[in-house]
């Protein structure tokens, strides 16, 4: 009797309420069910995940909003990204229609408004401070997300891509690489011709450093997030996005050296099916399979808060599950800081630290 009540109060404790249990349960029923929870203690280690080891900037913010930091909390935010490993920060893109993060001629001439702040420059100093890898993003003139032709992003940016690398590529060591800022999901309208334009570009010019893309998968989580939709039906299937992608990447991976798809579009019962297929087609065309472990929740009605952390942890973990080459976010500023606008980011941090053993 006295273990029973013991074990009663082992479930009290672990927070199972004793309405749920089920009325008839023999004494052996007690037994076994007390045994199975001695034998099974929760034991969640950073050894089965992919740590996150980069992170996107976005400071020309577009569905998030702008955190309004100077030099001092940008020093301070590389400082905690060091603390948990990050190596790579990535400027998400250089400019978004006319607001820009350099002082550019070319784009001041077609309009765009000036800087208030180099933060191309400001960036590659801290990454130079901090021994990080900085990836410039491409400029995104709006056009694509107006047409849905991601060909017409390639004019603007055959300036920028010369004009970045003149004005800080040959000055910074921490200047790494690109990232070849267009979104796609899909067999996207001009996207091979794009990528691969740019790509070449950037490659040439800069003697060969290393460019990669960020593409989402069209999976059921795939909804605008003006829409107030959470989900939709017309979700893509797995053997789709092999068929597609398998089609794309035969016609940039000359140029394009890795690719991050953003893993916050499909279920997390989903994950292992999908991860399995990016890196079996990454491996096929000599691409580095990366993963962009979206650190901000899509399952919420409010757009975008950061995200709970065992929806995080099963997404690292897939990710190591399907030998993934390297784990980028988007993005450590806002959703995962310990001096981000929102509270919660802080938490996200300490327990992202606790997981992996990082004190």
């Amino acid at each position: 009797m006295n273990g029973r009540r013991d074990f009663f109060k082992k479930l009290v404790v672990a927070g199972v309420p004793l309405f749920s249990m089920p009325s008839l349960l023999s004494a052996s029923d007690y037994d076994d069910l007390e045994s199975a929870m001695n034998m099974a203690p929760l034991q969640l280690s950073g050894k089965d995940a992919l740590p996150i080891t980069g992170t996107f900037l976005d400071e020309i913010s577009h569905d998030i909003p702008h955190q309004n930091w100077g030099e001092d909390e940008w020093d301070k935010d590389f400082q905690y990204m060091k603390r948990v490993g990050i190596d790579t920060v990535i400027m998400i893109r250089s400019g978004y229609r006319k607001f820009i993060t350099y002082p550019s001629a070319y784009l001041l001439r077609k309009g765009c408004y000036v800087p208030s702040v180099d933060l191309v420059e400001m960036f590659l100093k801290l990454s130079e401070k901090y021994g990080m890898k900085f990836y410039f993003g491409l400029y995104d003139s709006g056009h694509y997300w107006d047409t849905g032709d991601l060909s017409l992003e390639i004019e603007d940016n055959k300036y920028v891509i010369d004009e970045v690398w003149r004005t800080y590529g040959e000055r910074y060591k921490s200047f790494a690489g690109w990232y070849i800022s267009g979104e796609i999901s899909r067999a996207t309208k001009g996207a091979i011709e794009a990528f691969h334009a740019m790509g070449k570009q950037c490659k040439e010019v800069s003697g060969g450093l290393p460019t990669f893309i960020s593409p989402w998968i069209d999976g059921k989580k795939a909804v605008m997030a003006a829409s107030g939709s959470l989900t939709k039906e017309d979700a893509i299937s797995v053997q789709e996005h092999e068929r597609e992608w398998d089609e794309i990447f035969s016609g940039i991976h000359d140029v394009v050296d890795a690719c991050a798809f953003q893993d916050g579009h499909i279920d997390y019962d989903e994950l292992d099916d999908f991860f399995a297929v990016n890196k079996k087609l990454a491996d096929k065309y000599g691409i580095k399979c990366w993963t962009n472990a979206e650190t901000f929740d899509r399952d919420m009605p409010i757009s975008f808060l950061p995200i709970k952390f065992d929806k995080l942890r099963l997404k690292l973990e897939a990710a190591k599950r399907a030998g993934y080459d390297k784990a980028i976010t988007f993005e450590f500023s806002h959703f995962m800081s310990p001096q981000s606008a929102y509270l919660q980011a802080g938490h996200l941090y300490d327990r992202y630290k606790e997981y992996f053993g990082i004190k």
